[in-house]
């Protein structure tokens, strides 16, 4: 039984997270540091393969009126990157909001979120995992 991958690219970081194998909970995995886009596609590569994971998540950025925005372009062409390096479902999930709520989320666990961005990153994508998680079933 797979899981599914969740992933919130960032110009600077990549948050990642896990849903469980029964594909119910979805828990914050970890960031990778966005250098190059070859060593980003080996770091998923491995993690797919130790994982087990069937299916990505990709989070798709958008302006609040639900408009395209420049990283809306380059989270678009990430996904191309993926499909033709990557033989496994990749599916994009508007992702607008997720990062303040992991923010809000983490501030409320009294985690200081100043220095530990990464935190925030692969929780936001813990978030609209879980959200595609809840719609699917």
């Amino acid at each position: 039984m797979g899981r599914f991958l969740a992933i919130d690219h960032g110009n600077k970081r990549v948050g990642l997270a896990l849903s469980d194998p029964m594909k119910i909970i979805a828990k914050p995995f970890r960031t990778l540091t966005f250098t190059d886009a070859s060593k980003l596609l080996n770091s998923l590569r491995d993690i797919i393969e130790s994982e087990s994971v069937e299916q990505i998540i990709l989070g798709l950025p958008r302006g609040m009126k639900g408009q395209d925005t420049a990283q809306t372009e380059v989270v678009l062409a990430f996904a191309e990157q993926l499909k033709s390096a990557l033989d496994i479902p990749i599916e994009l999930i508007d992702e607008r909001l997720s990062s303040v709520s992991a923010e809000k989320a983490l501030i409320q666990q009294e985690v200081k979120t100043g220095h530990n961005k990464g935190r925030i990153d692969e929780t936001a994508a813990a978030i609209f995992l879980q959200q595609y998680l809840d719609q699917t079933r």
